[in-house]
């Protein structure tokens, strides 16, 4: 873990570095402007608001020597040599550097002295030497205040990706009620738990949509048992033979839940989606993510009716 002093050395230089990497955006053709993130999120969501960049030799105190992305339209180091405008995933900034848009946790955010106040956003920032090989600058992610160093599709997938919002989680166990030991249980989300949903973030002329689709469902039964399945599930329904399996995804308690917390079992559900991206003629994927729900279930033993 890093020591606070030297953290906070590293943000003010990294907010040093932005200041001279944001007057001439690599990816001038997008737009650039300003992002405006939420604060206090672990996941913050940014919008960002374009404006109309500088261009190496258009004036505004930038010449030709800045590096980024020149009036031809090709990427260049501050020495004016022609460098690729994307390396490893990372898009070229105005040092000649490459910047990606890091998704950080919180631990790491706190470890890199917190979420700094204002504009801005966290990018992996990576190097080139003149051998080839990468080196990392000051080393893991830096904050950027301001604009971005690029603004290229990727970023914008990833700030359309925080904008999603997805739905909660309903778990339906079928039969409605109280379960009982060795009889099958249907296990099914609601129709409204599994819905594909989007969302978009555009800059003038670059517009990016990032599309979740849910893939699979895990399901904890409190029992200490799991299921894994593809779908939502099927419900269960009025006059269906009680004995009969779910034909997509179910269970069957052994033993009942006389003896847990409360006298029932806390069943868990973790759906996963997959998020994809499409614009400016291109695509990709971008990392996954997961909503959660749960609800108690009680077990009971069947009970033998013996008549004389």
């Amino acid at each position: 873990m890093l020591g606070r002093r030297p953290v906070v050395l590293l943000v003010i230089l990294a907010g040093l570095l932005a200041s001279a990497l944001v007057s001439a955006p690599a990816w001038a053709g997008d737009g650039a402007g300003k992002v405006q993130c939420t604060k206090g999120d672990p996941r913050p969501a940014c919008n960002i608001s374009a404006g109309t960049p500088q261009r190496p030799g258009s004036g505004g105190g930038n010449d030709g020597g800045q590096g980024g992305q020149g009036g031809d339209g090709k990427c260049r180091d501050p020495q004016g040599k022609e460098i690729p405008c994307q390396r490893d995933g990372g898009w070229a900034g105005a040092d000649g550097c490459y910047y990606k848009a890091a998704d950080l946790s919180p631990t790491m955010i706190e470890n890199l002295g917190g979420q700094p106040a204002g504009e801005g956003g966290w990018y992996q920032k990576v190097c080139y030497g003149p051998d080839g090989q990468a080196t990392t600058g000051f080393g893991g992610p830096v904050w950027i205040a301001g604009a971005p160093p690029a603004v290229s599709p990727e970023i914008l997938a990833r700030q359309a990706r925080a904008k999603l919002r997805l739905p909660e989680v309903t778990i339906r166990m079928n039969p409605p009620g109280d379960q009982l030991v060795n009889l099958p249980v249907w296990l099914a989300l609601d129709k409204a738990s599994w819905k594909t949903q989007s969302a978009t973030a555009s800059v003038p002329g670059v517009s990016v949509t990032a599309t979740a689709r849910p893939v699979s469902v895990a399901w904890s039964m409190g029992d200490g048992s799991t299921r894994t399945c593809d779908g939502p599930g099927t419900a269960w329904t009025p006059g269906t033979d009680p004995k009969a399996a779910s034909p997509d995804c179910g269970y069957v308690y052994r033993r009942s839940s006389a003896g847990a917390a409360g006298g029932s079992y806390t069943v868990s559900v973790t759906v996963t989606w997959e998020v994809t991206w499409a614009g400016a003629g291109r695509s990709g994927t971008v990392p996954g993510l997961t909503t959660t729900g749960r609800v108690p279930t009680r077990v009971q033993e069947s009970q033998a009716v013996i008549s004389r």
